[in-house]
């Protein structure tokens, strides 16, 4: 650098005239070199004066039944390598800014063990969790830091109820609630006219609070409900071979006496018979609901809005394509992320503060801006409808108007909440 400025001042010392051009030139190699090296004094810098913002990424280990299909099998890295690029996108900018984040990973098959665990994380120093667990995890943890300075983000559950009647002041959502997907799907269904559908559920717990919210979103944007059945299986059983010709008899027969209808709604979150449902009803009707066309925060096939890059990105650091749970974690890491860079604090209740005033927004590929809702704290987003290969549509559905934003035609909107929580 030295011998550079050196030469740069000889040439303007001479007494000839310096074309144009090479001045210019020389000017800019000269300001490009003064740029790179204070980068590189500040990366080379010790972290003296750096704050550091740890963030703590907890799963929950819940015994499921294997999925219906060997391709259904969850990722050894599911979520966490969402929140591992959150943190590299949030160095990028914070060492620039003498912000370094770190992530540590807790995970656990009990969930008192899993709570102690994360308390003692809290209590040395740890303000941001984010979390992948069931609602009750969710509220047991959520009760156990509600006097420590730490907030939760939800990446996992979709229950309605921790955005309403159990919502807590230290927990976020970036996980979508069962009403906004619903939501998505209905709206899609009433922009094409589909109005008339049925209803198959699954017994376990889960599948009847999805059925239950589609029961809601299909009351709120019109659609009639002309009829119901719960689809019976035995859990975990597999098909040997030659069974899909039981299957291809069994749901013909299964769907013949339903109502005759546009659209066949299938509620089955445990994944157990929906696949079943696509191309083997008595009538040849589409299929949706939580297999067939689906509503999800996150599909692996997207390009809009610079996705692509953003997908690239993730596989190469994941060996694998983006789900919503990546999608989920990526974001409350960014939320933290950006909320450090706008605030310029790493304090919890600082940035959670932020985060739910009007100034804060992420970037998120979506095609807009995205924002907690300050009455439950779940991030607003749009949501993709969508097949396994493809996306087909993104809601809000064009027509669905709404005095703030759009957006909060998905879900649970301020007027209707039950969480007092922010009040």
């Amino acid at each position: 650098m030295g011998n550079l400025l050196s030469t740069t001042f000889r040439i303007f010392s001479r007494g000839r005239r310096t074309p144009v051009a090479t001045v210019l030139a020389t000017a800019i190699i000269v300001g490009s070199m003064l740029l790179s090296a204070r980068i590189s004094e500040t990366l080379a810098a010790d972290d003296k004066g750096v704050a550091v913002i740890p963030i703590l990424y907890v799963e929950e280990i819940r015994e499921t039944l294997p999925p219906l299909s060997l391709l259904d099998f969850r990722a050894k890295n599911a979520g966490i390598a969402g929140a591992q690029l959150g943190i590299s996108d949030n160095n990028t900018t914070g060492r620039f800014l003498k912000q370094k984040f770190t992530l540590e990973q807790v995970k656990g098959a009990k969930g008192d063990d899993l709570i102690a665990k994360v308390v003692a994380k809290v209590k040395a120093g740890t303000g941001f969790i984010v979390l992948d667990a069931s609602a009750e995890v969710v509220l047991a943890l959520s009760e156990a830091i509600k006097d420590l300075p730490a907030v939760i983000f939800n990446a996992g559950a979709a229950d309605q109820r921790l955005r309403e009647a159990d919502c807590r002041a230290n927990v976020k959502h970036t996980a979508a609630s069962h009403t906004m997907l619903t939501d998505a799907l209905a709206q899609y269904l009433a922009w094409k006219q589909w109005r008339k559908v049925v209803l198959v559920s699954g017994p376990k717990p889960e599948d009847k609070r999805y059925a239950a919210s589609l029961r809601r979103s299909l009351k709120r944007y019109g659609l009639k409900l002309l009829g119901e059945k719960e689809f019976e299986y035995k859990p975990g059983s597999r098909r040997a071979d030659g069974g899909f010709e039981q299957v291809q008899k069994q749901i013909p027969s299964f769907t013949q006496d339903l109502p005759d209808h546009d659209v066949l709604l299938v509620a089955d979150e445990a994944n157990q018979f929906g696949e079943y449902f696509p191309n083997r009803t008595w009538k040849p009707r589409p299929v949706a609901g939580t297999h067939g066309l689906y509503p999800t925060t996150w599909h692996p096939a997207s390009e809009l809005w610079g996705a692509t890059q953003f997908q690239n990105r993730f596989q190469r650091l994941a060996g694998r394509t983006m789900e919503p749970l990546d999608y989920a974690a990526w974001m409350a890491v960014r939320s933290i992320g950006e909320s450090a860079t706008r605030a310029g604090s790493g304090d919890p209740k600082t940035l959670i503060d932020y985060m739910l005033s009007d100034n804060f927004e992420l970037a998120a590929f979506k095609g807009q801006k995205l924002t907690y809702r300050p009455w439950n704290a779940q991030i607003r987003q749009p949501i993709f409808v969508a097949t396994p290969k493809i996306h087909v549509s993104v809601s809000p559905q064009q027509g669905f108007l709404h005095r703030v934003t759009v957006l909060d035609t998905l879900g649970i909107d301020k007027p209707e909440t039950k969480c007092t929580a922010f009040k």
